[in-house]
């Protein structure tokens, strides 16, 4: 095959048919969505170096991207073979060409790409001027909803690779350290975002940039990760930072919701910000109203053009259960965390998956983000919006082996009150569980011995100093920790007491 590609008869060409290994700086980029523009490819390539030349082969869902050097080319596959790009919910698949170069004609299709290549290499940020450090610091004032690690990073990964990042509360305020691999996108990211709000009137960007130079990740779960190690362990404790000023900004735990106003929780239609990461992350939601991150304008904003979100999406589908030991009381527990569950139906043909129907979308997000790639009875949980609006009831006589329940009138639902105190107490999946509702005759070796009898570990114990209702137990692990949540959760212990129990923010 030549080693050059040729634009001149683009309708014949006919891509690359294997995945070679051999690096050139011509990347071949495959499962493009129907309507990509020439922005969205060049910025999959932009924050790794100049690139030079484009070849969009649009009937085939491909294109041609040439960078300035090898070097750039192979830390793009490097970085996308660990984090999957995507493009408006579709991923796509970068990989070394056969071609050594790309030349290009003047048809109108190869113009347009010419044109923006010219505009974004322009209007790329002035490196002229070095930025100060490529670790920006950022802080998330007038937090009313929860905002991830996962999700600052879909935001910020816009404007380039983010490497690692680490988040913490200090002073009561939610902040986090965000590392790029140049000073460049770390300007443009501060230029762009910098007091913009994450959602409508809420959640506002003040990013600067930090002090250190690098940042040293020593484990990848919700509160630090490293892209560039994807081998690091997820530790149970919160991260060690070796830097003494890390360490003393670090306070365990992730951040919590505040009440959402109204009783309904209504949102406007929304916006998703996409994943730019492999790990299943779901989208974010972001109201697509002025003064949300959903009306920025910068410099290639097609890389920002996200899809709506249909309002009201309140149905999830949940992919990779445990079909033997899996049950619609089991997932009713475990999504009720993050919202009230109306409805469950594991799939008669397909035990491995199952519908969940939420009470609005809100929650269907909230529980999507904090739970999928967790660990029950086994196996990675996959979630994704369903495209069903709501989850069917069997007919009357047609009897589905009990596979199908509705909740809609359960007395467990944690949010049926307007303004909860359940809201501000929406965390992660942790090992550390919180436990409330203790009748005072119960003591802690009844409760160790009552989670162990689960086959469980029980690592640590504390009753609140203050309150003896209430308590902290320490499990073996994140995965325990979900399993005993969901078959402890209103135990009755005597007394009229039915133990409440919820993933902590804190460690013991």
């Amino acid at each position: 095959m030549s080693t050059t590609a040729n634009g001149n008869d683009s309708k014949k060409f006919k891509g690359d048919i294997r995945g070679p290994g051999v690096p050139s700086r011509v990347l071949h980029i495959r499962k493009l969505p129907n309507d990509i523009a020439e922005t969205e490819v060049i910025s999959l390539g932009l924050p790794f170096g100049d690139v030079t030349n484009l070849l969009m082969l649009k009937a085939k869902n491909q294109a041609f991207l040439e960078m300035n050097s090898e070097e750039a080319a192979q830390n793009m596959v490097g970085y996308y073979s660990t984090v999957m790009p995507v493009i408006r919910n579709h991923p796509v698949y970068v990989q070394f060409s056969n071609h050594k170069e790309l030349k290009t004609d003047n048809s109108p299709n190869q113009e347009r790409a010419q044109a923006a290549l010219r505009a974004l290499s322009t209007s790329h940020v002035d490196t002229a001027v070095a930025a100060p450090s490529s670790v920006l610091r950022v802080v998330v004032e007038n937090l009313v909803y929860p905002v991830s690690l996962d999700a600052l990073c879909q935001i910020f990964s816009k404007f380039g690779t983010v490497l690692r990042i680490i988040v913490f509360t200090k002073n009561s305020q939610f902040q986090a350290l965000l590392q790029y691999p140049d000073g460049a996108s770390a300007q443009a990211a501060k230029l762009s975002l910098d007091g913009q709000n994450i959602y409508n009137g809420c959640c506002t960007l003040r990013i600067s940039f930090s002090k250190l130079t690098s940042l040293n990740v020593k484990y990848n779960n919700e509160k630090s990760r490293d892209f560039t190690r994807p081998d690091l362990p997820s530790g149970d404790s919160q991260p060690t930072m070796e830097h003494p000023a890390m360490a003393t900004a670090f306070t365990p735990g992730i951040i919590s919701a505040a009440p959402y106003g109204g009783a309904t929780h209504a949102f406007p239609p929304a916006f998703t910000i996409q994943p730019a990461v492999s790990f299943p992350y779901p989208g974010l939601t972001v109201p697509a109203l002025p003064g949300g991150l959903a009306s920025l304008s910068l410099p290639g904003a097609t890389r920002l053009g996200f899809p709506p979100l249909p309002a009201g999406v309140c149905v999830l589908l949940i992919s990779n259960l445990n079909p033997e030991r899996v049950t619609p009381h089991c997932l009713f527990i475990l999504f009720g965390v993050y919202g009230d569950v109306m409805r469950v139906k594991i799939l008669f043909n397909k035990k491995e998956n199952a519908l969940v129907q939420m009470s609005d979308s809100t929650q269907a997000q909230l529980a999507m983000s904090h739970l999928s790639g967790q660990q029950l009875h086994g196996k990675s949980l996959r979630i994704t919006l369903s495209k069903h609006t709501s989850v069917q009831l069997p007919r009357e006589g047609h009897e589905d082996q009990g596979l199908t329940k509705d909740y809609s009138n359960s007395p467990l639902h944690r949010f049926k009150k307007p303004g909860s105190k359940n809201y501000s107490n929406i965390f992660p999946p942790s090992a550390t569980l919180h436990l409330s509702n203790i009748p005072p005759s119960v003591v802690e070796d009844d409760l160790k011995m009552l989670f162990s009898s689960s086959g469980a570990v029980v690592k640590a114990f504390k009753f609140f100093q203050k309150d003896h209702k209430m308590a902290l137990i320490q499990m073996g692990s994140v995965e325990e920790a979900i399993e005993c949540l969901i078959e402890f959760h209103n135990h009755d212990l005597g007394e009229n007491h039915h133990l409440r129990v919820s993933f902590s923010k804190s460690s013991i």
